[in-house]
């Protein structure tokens, strides 16, 4: 089987499986989003969800965060992962939105990478959830999945995934088939037990096949004699 038979063979079952795939985080608005994503680097959305309540009634706005200081956000965030980090960020965050862009979110990416602590992938998830930009955010769950099934080949950072899998992926399918990837990852694909009894996907995913027989014939490169 080839990649692009890969890809097509995802797309169709994702979009049977998953139809209208979305965000796990809970949000209301652009700064809600941000601030949520922010806060989910190396810990999950429930937890996030768990705890952004008391933080959006505390600071429901960029304007209202910016006035905060770092320690009354840490004492909001404290069970979340990195809070000490996470609370300067946000607070530094609020401030230049405030400074910079009026309090709004800009809508280019690039520019949305310029805040503190947002990365690429943070700045690729606002931009496909927000705005369905045609991009293709890769975290953990992704960058594992992509690998497992053979979508992504020889890759070995997210820059490198998401290269491959913008290239796969029909362009106007990747704000979903980021969803598609992140949700099996979450609940299928899991990073240390896989549950490769409840996939459908065995049938051309190359990590199951390294663990129950060698590589598919079709996946080995032949050469012709000139």
């Amino acid at each position: 089987m080839t990649t692009k038979e890969r890809f097509k063979r995802v797309v169709e079952y994702f979009s049977e499986a998953m139809p209208s795939a979305e965000s796990e985080l809970n949000f209301r608005n652009p700064f809600e989003l941000i601030v949520a994503v922010v806060l989910s680097a190396q810990c999950t959305d429930k937890r996030v969800n768990m705890t952004t309540p008391a933080l959006f009634e505390a600071y429901p706005t960029a304007e209202a965060m910016a006035k905060a200081t770092p320690d009354e956000v840490y004492n909001i965030i404290r069970s979340i992962s990195y809070p000490n980090n996470k609370a300067r960020h946000l607070v530094a965050l609020a401030k230049e939105l405030v400074e910079r862009f009026g309090g709004e979110l800009p809508t280019d990416l690039d520019a949305l990478q310029t805040l503190p602590g947002v990365g690429r992938k943070t700045a690729n998830v606002v931009g496909a959830v927000l705005w369905g930009r045609e991009v293709m955010p890769v975290d953990t769950h992704v960058f594992r999945v992509a690998a497992r099934i053979g979508l992504s080949r020889n890759a070995r950072t997210p820059l490198a995934t998401e290269r491959q899998l913008e290239a796969g992926f029909p362009k106007e399918l990747l704000p979903l088939a980021h969803h598609w990837l992140i949700l099996h990852g979450r609940y299928v694909c899991l990073a240390r037990k896989p549950k490769c009894d409840k996939c459908a996907l065995t049938d051309i995913c190359r990590h199951y096949a390294s663990q129950h027989r060698s590589v598919p014939p079709s996946d080995k490169v032949t050469s012709r004699k000139s």
